[in-house]
């Protein structure tokens, strides 16, 4: 799809209903509980991060991921939207995904345009209550990753509807030592547990413009 289309389109996209934890449970572990309600716990963090839309230069609609550097802590290394926990000085979790966007791949603040709010998530092994905001950059950005990131990733909206890159692999999770995990594969690069539960709701989002 082209950017140009998504961007004409936008009115209808910022409409469309979200499927929530129906389309969360299709890239879920089948082990991970709780499919009709999450139960957040009042002890969770609070984070946001950005689904950022941009054109490549072939002026193709491309989603941004990044893949965090190694260090002492639950997701390193993982694939993942830009974003993080929440500041005191955040005025919401909207801000902290922008702020977060800019820090750690030095994108512009004011060129990023959010239009939509997607399905809160809950993250058991880290306690974080995660929310996600839909935006656009109306250009192809040039990006600048801090320490945080190791690898920016281009993905396409034609690689993350392309039903061939849906598969599964093996894994320890907190639910299981062995556990069947879902994910999609773009390339080398294996994207699951909470940012593919995300892809997956933009996923069906998109499919229907």
């Amino acid at each position: 799809m082209e950017f140009d289309y998504l961007y004409s389109n936008i009115d209808q996209l910022i409409k469309m209903p979200l499927p929530g934890i129906e389309a969360h449970k299709t890239l879920s572990p089948l082990q991970r509980p709780l499919f009709t309600k999450y139960n957040i716990p009042i002890s969770a963090k609070k984070a946001g991060v950005l689904v950022l839309l941009y054109p490549n230069q072939k002026q193709e609609t491309t989603i941004l991921l990044t893949k965090r550097a190694h260090y002492k802590g639950t997701h390193s290394n993982q694939i993942s939207f830009p974003g993080g926990k929440k500041n005191p000085e955040d005025r919401d979790l909207e801000t902290t995904a922008i702020r977060e966007t800019y820090e750690e791949v030095g994108l512009p603040q004011t060129d990023i345009t959010v239009h939509k709010q997607l399905s809160t998530i809950y993250i058991p092994p880290s306690n974080f209550e995660v929310d996600s905001y839909l935006a656009t950059i109306p250009y192809t950005p040039i990006f600048s990753k801090n320490y945080e990131v190791e690898e920016i990733i281009h993905l396409t909206l034609e690689e993350l509807l392309n039903p061939n890159n849906l598969t599964t692999f093996k894994t320890a999770t907190s639910y299981a030592n062995h556990a069947e995990v879902p994910c999609f594969m773009f390339n080398k690069h294996c994207v699951w547990g909470a940012t593919a539960m995300i892809l997956s709701e933009v996923k069906e989002v998109l499919k229907n413009l």
